[in-house]
């Protein structure tokens, strides 16, 4: 039996927040190191799968997972039902949740899109890149959290065709001038 469900049985509570800097949960630690059966035992347990706390803009469990790159992690957190943004859904390429954020009507700003189209190269997601790149985000957004383009993101991933792609385009990386003297 996994710790995690003894605890529980016990009467701990699977969604305390932690104190300090960022009131992240057991679920938010789990997340972050990739540990899916934890994740699994806290949700069997009952914990808040959509808990504020994350270290990445105080979210929920799967922001940790994506922004530390816990790509397992972050699969089995929508699998089990988490709810995901624009930007979630284009590192993880769920196609059908992309196209759901491009109403005929409201489009996402071009801060949610170039996140979005940053988060994707991330991912490693070539086609959701493709996608958000025709849709109009910016080659080389660098969000304020990271000093990274989306060419440096796809880089450290070891996303080589998405790397290649974005060459074509003329993307920089975050170390080299903006534009040639």
């Amino acid at each position: 039996m996994p710790t995690v469900t003894i605890l529980a049985e016990a009467g701990a509570d699977v969604s305390a927040p932690c104190t300090g800097p960022y009131a992240e949960t057991p679920l938010h630690w789990a997340a972050s190191g990739n540990d899916v059966e934890a994740l699994d035992a806290l949700l069997d347990a009952g914990a808040d799968i959509e808990a504020p706390g994350a270290v990445f803009g105080d979210g929920t469990p799967l922001a940790d997972a994506i922004g530390f790159g816990q790509w397992q992690a972050a699969r089995h957190l929508i699998d089990r039902g988490a709810r995901t943004t624009l930007r979630q859904a284009a590192a993880t390429r769920l196609r059908s949740s992309i196209l759901e954020c491009f109403p005929d009507a409201a489009p996402p700003s071009p801060d949610e899109l170039n996140a979005a189209f940053w988060y994707a190269c991330h991912g490693g997601q070539f086609n959701a890149a493709i996608y958000l790149h025709g849709r109009g985000a910016d080659l080389n957004w660098i969000p304020a959290r990271e000093e990274l383009t989306p060419l440096d993101a796809a880089r450290r991933n070891g996303a080589a065709d998405l790397v290649q792609w974005l060459h074509t385009l003329g993307a920089r990386s975050a170390t080299e001038p903006r534009f040639p003297r």
